[in-house]
């Protein structure tokens, strides 16, 4: 209110005062009408009227007035207290009714109600939502938790395993009340059958091609785990993170890596050498086996054959001596000279024998032989054969026992 405003002070009374204020309550004015309501409703008067002292006032208590404020207060007390039983629940979770700290019942999503605080309570349990937890690592894989990470495999080297494990809920009521840190109960039970795993598993096999594989296993593992403890928890995927020995055995662990990569390397050398060797030399040898085959096959073949016409002919030879030795003679004097250089020998005169290559004299004249040679075959020193058809005693003896020889070499 300024200076210049007519009511100023005194002027103007209390209501044209009300009705001019119309700023914020005066927190006065409002203890003074709480003040007359009190006063009212214990019925208290006094000498000086609503204002007065307290000489000679007395006390009176309205209990009616009382009774019905007391009343309106309990029912609307009793109407707030029903209205707490209300809560919802989403289309993701599931209501847990508790009676006196005792589980009851189950809901499903809606609008529900029970008994208000503290008769009975509920919890909210979402089953939808996936949750994870970090084994050997938080957050980063860099951020290592040894005491969760170190491993002992089954040849006796330590590694370094990191991963993560996925789940939902799938009972609500055994995941609040069967284990009193159910999320805890999933990291212990991952790293329980993580390390079950690796301890029976060769350290290759863990650090390259068994990685899917160990996930798998600790997946039905971990399952079989938290379902034997009731936890109400699935285990929906379990993710290798990393997978390597201790930073302190890394440099060792390479070295022995290339060194492991070198043996194969040498190994595949050695091998495909092999197999350009050996099959070279198995059909070598197969090829000098059928050959040696068929060199005994011939053989005996021969060898029966000859002895089938040595009996043959023997048995000719004792039906005709003579005429089967004419006949053996002249086969094997033909034989003998088929093999052998052709020579022209002079048998009629006594002077010193000519000896000519056959070929040399056809290339000569053909006219220039003489009627009374012959020709004659000889692998050895040159022999005379008489012109005359007959032989002598001496010829037919040694033809006798060039057949004797020949008969007894069979």
């Amino acid at each position: 209110m300024s200076l210049n405003d007519p009511r100023w002070g005194n002027q103007g009374n209390d209501r044209d005062r009300n009705e001019a204020n119309q700023g914020p309550p005066d927190l006065e004015e409002i203890y003074r009408d709480l003040s007359r309501k009190w006063r009212s409703l214990i019925g208290k008067k006094g000498s000086g009227g609503q204002g007065g002292g307290d000489g000679g006032g007395g006390t009176s208590f309205n209990f009616k007035f009382f009774g019905s404020g007391i009343g309106v207060l309990l029912v609307l007390g009793l109407a707030v207290w029903a209205a707490s039983g209300f809560y919802i629940v989403d289309a993701s979770q599931r209501g847990v009714e508790m009676r006196f700290g005792r589980y009851t019942e189950t809901t499903e999503p809606g609008l529900r109600w029970r008994m208000p605080y503290p008769i009975e309570n509920h919890e909210l349990v979402n089953l939808t939502s996936v949750r994870t937890v970090e084994i050997g690592y938080r957050g980063a894989a860099r951020n290592t938790i040894l005491n969760e990470a170190l491993m002992l495999t089954d040849d006796e080297n330590i590694i370094n395993i990191q991963f993560a494990v996925q789940y939902i809920l799938n009972n609500p009521e055994n995941y609040l009340f069967n284990t009193r840190e159910p999320d805890e109960s999933v990291i212990q039970a991952a790293e329980t059958a993580m390390r079950e795993i690796v301890g029976k598993s060769k350290m290759d096999f863990v650090l390259y091609e068994g990685r899917e594989e160990i996930a798998t296993t600790a997946h039905a593992l971990m399952q079989s785990i938290l379902d034997r403890y009731g936890t109400g928890i699935q285990i929906s995927k379990v993710t290798m993170q990393n997978a390597q020995p201790p930073e302190q055995v890394q440099a060792a662990f390479d070295d022995a890596v290339k060194a492991g990569q070198d043996l194969e390397r040498q190994r595949n050398e050695g091998q495909a050498y092999a197999n350009d060797v050996i099959p070279k030399a198995r059909g070598t040898a197969s090829r000098l086996l059928q050959e040696a085959d068929g060199y005994r096959a011939r053989v005996i073949s021969q060898a029966q054959g000859d002895a089938s016409r040595f009996e043959q002919v023997l048995s000719e030879y004792s039906k005709a001596p003579t005429v089967t030795r004419e006949r053996m003679y002249i086969e094997t004097m033909q034989q003998v000279f088929s093999n052998t250089s052709k020579i022209v020998v002079d048998a009629q005169s006594n002077s010193n024998l000519l000896f000519l290559p056959l070929d040399k004299l056809i290339a000569q004249s053909a006219s220039g032989r003489d009627g009374g040679a012959s020709v004659v075959n000889e692998p050895g020193p040159p022999m005379v054969v008489p012109p005359d058809s007959s032989r002598s005693a001496s010829t037919d003896f040694r033809d006798r026992d060039a057949l004797r020889n020949r008969s007894g070499g069979r």
